[in-house]
């Protein structure tokens, strides 16, 4: 029989003592434990999950890896390139490229009855991936891009829909500028012209992905458009886009593709075209690094508290046990098996609290946010069973190595001291 462990069962049972002054601290203590967990366990989920739910909308609306001319246009438009269907078929083998597609952007100005917008144009092909944008499809339909002529269709956000007062199915008028090289015999030398050109599109579909980055003004036709527009031939976009399987091998995957293009291209990862948003993204984890850290700091000095209650309000008891020939290496035990058996009961209730909010928050999204601000509709929410697990073992390991402060006050109580104090 564990003498230690029965000792410190008698002490934590729940008819001991009920008027001591102990029991409502250790409640405390408890309940320090519980929130803290709690709070950490919301605050990793949270910080990842929307870390991820942002690289998702960047990702799935601007791609991966984008490679283009290395060439500006003097209008501030894309300088047209085109690579080969071998070494397109090269970047496909590189491990963790996913999907390799064309698209060009262009921009316009949309012209209704009574509205005027500027837009910008992204011309895709029947091979873009479009399932981020399926996802979020409101009403109406993808566009059909299959046919042997250019489709009218437009797919656009609702922010814009909302403000030309559009619906599926209404057709609009987008203006473009267009500037392209002439020659003049008579000078005998080329020259820039610049013309007023005009499609007239059918809306197909209206998206919505809650990121007003890209919802207020970003459009999809059918990029066989912006090629007769632009005076480019068949097979030449304004850039390539690379999708990635794994997001975290990000910069090795760039490495690879920068080796298999040419020197006229250059290779952009989504962190640098949209820098200040990972920046920003970034400085959420330090954010959650601090909540876990004044989180456990809140667990560790309740924890500490209560033990220290504990120990005091049982002097005589540990003066008893030393008198019959305890050592001070097991009556330590005795406070440790209690130490455990509160950190326990802190930690499971901890884990179902926490864990049950994040379950909650994740299938029914009961916490909205301002997509304006936010870019997501909603808290989001990661579920990683690995985080909690070290969120657990982390937790568990630094307040039983801070509970060990507290019981070197036992090595200094003697017999004598505590039979005097009777």
């Amino acid at each position: 029989m564990n003498v230690e462990r029965y000792i410190a069962d008698r002490i934590t049972s729940k008819n001991k003592d009920q008027g001591s002054i102990s029991k409502p601290i250790v409640k405390i203590g408890i309940l320090g434990i519980i929130l803290g967990l709690s709070v950490m366990l919301l605050t990793v989920s949270i910080v990842v999950g929307f870390k991820k739910e942002i690289t998702k909308k960047v990702t799935g609306l601007a791609a991966d890896v984008t490679i283009s001319n290395i060439s500006f246009g003097s209008n501030g438009e894309q300088v047209p390139v085109k690579i080969s269907a071998d070494s397109i078929s090269i970047l496909k083998k590189i491990p963790n490229v996913k999907h390799v597609q064309g698209s060009a952007l262009k921009n316009g100005i949309v012209k209704t009855k009574t509205e005027n917008e500027g837009v910008v144009i992204k011309g895709i092909d029947a091979n873009y991936d479009l399932d981020f944008i399926e996802k979020h499809l409101l009403s109406g339909k993808l566009p059909e891009l299959n046919g042997a002529d250019a489709s009218n269709d437009v797919l656009i956000s609702e922010n814009l829909a909302t403000r030309l007062d559009l619906n599926a199915g209404d057709k609009f008028l987008v203006y473009f500028v267009v500037q392209h090289d002439v020659y003049d015999s008579i000078e005998k030398a080329n020259f820039t012209k610049f013309e007023q050109r005009s499609r007239n599109f059918k809306i197909c579909g209206i998206y919505k992905t809650s990121f007003s980055d890209f919802d207020n003004n970003l459009t999809f036709v059918d990029i066989r458009h912006i090629q007769k527009l632009n005076y480019w031939g068949t097979g030449v976009v304004g850039n390539y886009e690379v999708r990635v399987n794994d997001f975290e091998k990000l910069e090795s995957t760039i490495e690879a593709i920068n080796d298999n293009t040419a020197i006229n291209c250059q290779v952009i990862s989504v962190k640098d075209s949209f820098s200040n948003i990972f920046i920003w993204l970034d400085k959420l984890d330090i954010n959650g690094v601090i909540i876990i850290v004044l989180m456990i700091l809140v667990a560790v000095i309740n924890m500490i508290t209560a033990l220290l209650i504990l120990i005091l309000e049982r002097t005589n008891m540990v003066g008893m046990l030393k008198s019959l020939g305890m050592s001070n290496v097991n009556v330590r035990k005795i406070f440790f098996y209690i130490s455990l058996k509160l950190l326990g009961k802190g930690l499971l209730w901890g884990n179902i609290v926490g864990i049950g909010m994040c379950l909650i928050q994740y299938y029914f999204g009961l916490v909205k946010l301002d997509s304006s601000t936010y870019y997501v509709d909603q808290v989001a929410v990661d579920l990683n069973w690995m985080s909690y697990v070290m969120l657990n073992l982390g937790t568990t390991g630094v307040c039983l190595l801070m509970l060990l402060l507290p019981t070197l006050i036992l090595t200094k109580i003697t017999p004598i001291k505590t039979l005097r104090f009777d």
